[in-house]
């Protein structure tokens, strides 16, 4: 069932962050990636876990910075959730799903279990990433599929140039910023529409980095 509430939608920055993941199977193994890749330090439980997680604790993983997996080969011991500042359970098992969600929550820490909207405090959207844009998608629980379908889409059309974008426009913003002007001043939406992704999408970098100058020091 998905929540009928609005969901207040953030991006964590979770590097350097101790987070754990509760479970050992396909599913355990992808939050951990997710996780991993975005530098969080990943203690994962679990009294099985595949190899696919073992080989994670010895891959490098590219984030802000990079991320650290633990794997301990044992059963939850409750309330260790509330030692962390993420929490993720992806056991399948209802009970034991419940109370590392009772234990989390208990002591204020965010926590997430997979396909139980019930045992959740967050939920994880799907999500797109092209180097400091991302993407993500989220129907509050009612479907994964539909939100992994409508973020394959939206990546679609807006196609695999907006890390150039993104790393542009912030050096604008920074050299307005610099010399004391207001980042509000100017109407971005037009100035993207109408030149800089235009230029970027044909390989004209340096050519949209000088059309923003003109604008940022006009």
């Amino acid at each position: 069932m998905a929540y009928e509430t609005p969901l207040y939608p953030v991006s964590l920055a979770v590097s350097g962050r101790r987070c754990l993941v509760v479970g050992g199977g396909r599913v355990a193994a992808r939050k951990i990636e997710g996780l991993l890749g975005c530098g969080a330090q990943v203690t994962v439980v679990a009294p099985d876990v595949i190899d696919t997680i073992h080989s994670l604790a010895t891959t490098p993983h590219h984030g802000t910075e990079t991320g650290s997996l633990t794997v301990e080969v044992r059963p939850y011991r409750s309330p260790e959730a509330a030692d962390y500042r993420l929490v993720v359970t992806a056991t399948g098992i209802a009970e034991v799903d419940h109370a590392v969600f009772g234990d989390a929550d208990a002591a204020g820490v965010w926590v997430n279990s997979a396909d139980d909207v019930d045992n959740c405090s967050f939920l994880l959207p799907a999500v797109h990433r092209d180097g400091t844009v991302t993407v993500a998608v989220s129907t509050g629980g009612a479907s994964p599929a539909l939100a992994g379908w409508i973020r394959t889409r939206v990546a679609e059309t807006v196609g695999t140039d907006m890390s150039v974008v993104s790393e542009l426009l912030d050096e604008a913003r920074s050299r307005m910023k610099i010399s004391g002007k207001s980042t509000e001043t100017l109407d971005w939406a037009q100035i993207l529409d109408q030149q800089v992704v235009p230029l970027v999408r044909r390989g004209h970098i340096e050519e949209a980095r000088s059309v923003l100058r003109q604008f940022v020091d006009g």
